[in-house]
């Protein structure tokens, strides 16, 4: 396969960047918007936090991870690293399929329920059991998002561990 010109790899590694931002700032806004959530008893305020954070699952976050996945695997092989040379490669793909759980899947489906579970009971549902636990796996779906974005973008800055032997 021909690979892409010194011009077109920062073309496409800058679009890939961006991708990335855009899914590292969403999931901040996520954890301001569930802290928010989490800190009040205005059930509307909840449920509005709900509703955002919803709306992004659909959005920014989906657009976000296909753009990310796309630009990264053209960088992978219109460019010298390919798909499985380099140790840090692999570890970002693999932390790429944790994102993809945690964040289009994850995250749809903790929103989803929050929403449905503040709409059915109102204000008192914050501390009914369902939605304790629905907050709970939000905070950590939302913490493991946050650490595994860093954790690639500390991967691409760094490049640890070298080259696969053959």
């Amino acid at each position: 396969m021909k690979l892409i010109n010194m011009t077109q790899k920062k073309w496409l590694l800058s679009l890939h960047i961006l991708f990335s931002a855009i899914m590292l700032g969403t999931s901040v806004t996520f954890l301001i918007l569930s802290i928010t959530a989490v800190s009040s008893n205005d059930s509307g305020l909840i449920l509005s936090c709900y509703k955002a954070m919803h709306v992004l699952s659909t959005t920014s976050v989906r657009a976000s991870f296909i753009g990310t996945i796309v630009t990264g695997l053209l960088l992978s092989v219109w460019t010298h690293w390919g798909l499985v040379k380099y140790y840090w490669i692999i570890a970002k793909e693999i932390l790429s399929l944790i994102a993809l759980i945690l964040g289009p899947i994850g995250m749809y489906i903790w929103t989803l329920q929050g929403i449905t579970l503040i709409t059915e009971v109102g204000a008192g549902a914050a501390n009914q059991g369902a939605m304790v636990n629905n907050t709970i796996s939000l905070f950590i779906g939302i913490g493991l998002q946050i650490i595994s974005l860093v954790a690639m973008f500390l991967l691409s800055v760094f490049k640890p561990w070298g080259k696969r032997a053959r």
